[in-house]
């Protein structure tokens, strides 16, 4: 069963390069194999999707279609043109623009909020929006462990180890996580100075946009402020974040009802959808359950355990560039799940504190979805966005910004929790 589970994981993802427009019908066949097999049992199909994820692009989507048609997102364009020299200068911006509000709030809710500005500023210039784009959801995906609030998998950190929201930044009088992420991200400047060297082109804003309906842009800071008050909320049901989404949209979508009397407006957003992308999402996340069903997760924990033995800095590594390669393919929350108790074992064993594996873990894990465009919901998403505008992304087009970022990202905060917390 297990052999049965791997071939089929790597057949669908080398269907995914290999045929980039048909990537949801090929999880979802693969998915489907999976469920006749038993891989992943028909009674756990419904417990391995993340409908948290699902409901909050499905939400979200709704939104930004009238949120770009407000005009927003090209005011918010012009203010960064005023602000940057020339197009790299443009692209950094906006990378870091949404690195530090994924911080703060889920990281696909991030590219789903900025990646209609970047688009927006791709049209102003008339370039191609494939760099900016994914230069945006890796940049959103990157600094989601900075906070406990950041991402799925801080959280996760946070309830296992008993750490609350400060001890990210400061704990045991040494400098937290925030820090190894933060210098991992600033070390992705330099990396997008040599990738866009050569959009040297000048911009300005001579437009004067105006913003013809502030309703859109109220409902999408109401649900930043919202998701980000909804973290400190404990035992909250898994689908929180989702429902602010939705409810949020559909809000958004009942003023515009009353406003206009459009109902076609609305059944054109609906038809609209990028129910691709969704459909993607849906079938990686059955494929992935199977996988973890039939123990090859708790197998490549491990395997890196095992391979680290009793020397804790060839473990670190191990931990540290093991889950980026695993979580390339992987989804990092039920490895990592995995990976928690098995590292306090050992550390217990060691007879150290296991914060130093900890956070290696949680670096490595969530910056290792930025290698290719299916290792994290919020590339998928970004990719997805893309399509719709009819520019198709390659794992060679995503791996050229992807790999660059994570390397560098990964070595600063590598080195930088070595110093100090070994």
């Amino acid at each position: 069963m297990k052999t049965l589970a791997i071939i089929l994981f790597i057949a669908m993802y080398v269907g995914l390069i290999a045929f980039p427009k048909r990537r949801a019908i090929i999880a979802l066949v693969v998915a489907g194999i999976y469920i006749v097999t038993g891989i992943l049992p028909y009674t756990e199909v419904l417990e391995v999707v993340d409908w948290n994820v699902l409901l909050m692009i499905f939400g979200t989507l709704l939104l930004v279609d009238y949120f770009i048609e407000s005009k927003m997102p090209n005011l918010i364009a012009d203010k960064l043109l005023d602000l940057a020299p020339n197009v790299m200068w443009v692209t950094i911006f906006m990378s870091l623009f949404s690195g530090i509000i994924s911080a703060f709030i889920d990281n696909v809710a991030t590219l789903l909020m900025v990646a209609p500005v970047g688009l927006a500023i791709c049209k102003k210039l008339k370039i191609n929006p494939v760099p900016m784009i994914i230069s945006i959801a890796v940049s959103s995906n990157l600094q989601g462990a900075a906070t406990l609030v950041g991402d799925t998998t801080s959280i996760m950190l946070g309830a296992y180890a008993g750490m609350d929201f400060m001890d990210f930044f400061w704990m045991n009088k040494r400098p937290g996580i925030f820090f190894a992420v933060e210098l991992g991200a600033i070390l992705t400047v330099p990396i997008m100075m040599i990738l866009f060297r050569k959009d040297k082109e000048p911009v300005s804003s001579t437009e004067k946009t105006v913003v013809t309906d502030y309703v859109p842009t109220i409902m999408m800071v109401a649900h930043v402020v919202l998701l980000m008050g909804a973290s400190f909320i404990e035992n909250k049901p898994e689908i929180t974040n989702g429902m602010i989404c939705l409810v949020c949209s559909l809000v958004g979508m009942a003023w515009e009802y009353i406003k206009d009397h459009d109902f076609e407006r609305i059944t054109k957003v609906v038809k609209n959808l990028d129910y691709d992308t969704v459909l993607l999402l849906t079938g990686l996340f059955m494929v992935i359950g199977g996988v973890t069903n039939v123990g090859l997760v708790d197998d490549l924990a491990n395997l890196i355990v095992t391979a680290g033995g009793n020397n804790l800095f060839v473990l670190f590594t191990i931990v540290v560039w093991g889950s980026v390669l695993i979580s390339a393919f992987i989804d990092n929350i039920p490895y990592v799940a995995t990976m928690l108790p098995v590292l306090q074992g050992v550390t217990l064993a060691l007879g150290i504190e296991p914060y130093l594996l900890y956070f290696g873990l949680l670096c490595g894990a969530t910056l290792g979805g930025n290698i290719t465009p299916v290792g994290a919901s919020c590339n998928i998403a970004g990719v997805g966005m893309l399509r719709k505008e009819g520019y198709e992304v390659s794992f060679k087009d995503f791996a050229r910004i992807g790999i660059p970022f994570t390397l560098a990202a990964v070595i600063g905060a590598y080195v930088f929790l070595w110093g100090l917390w070994r």
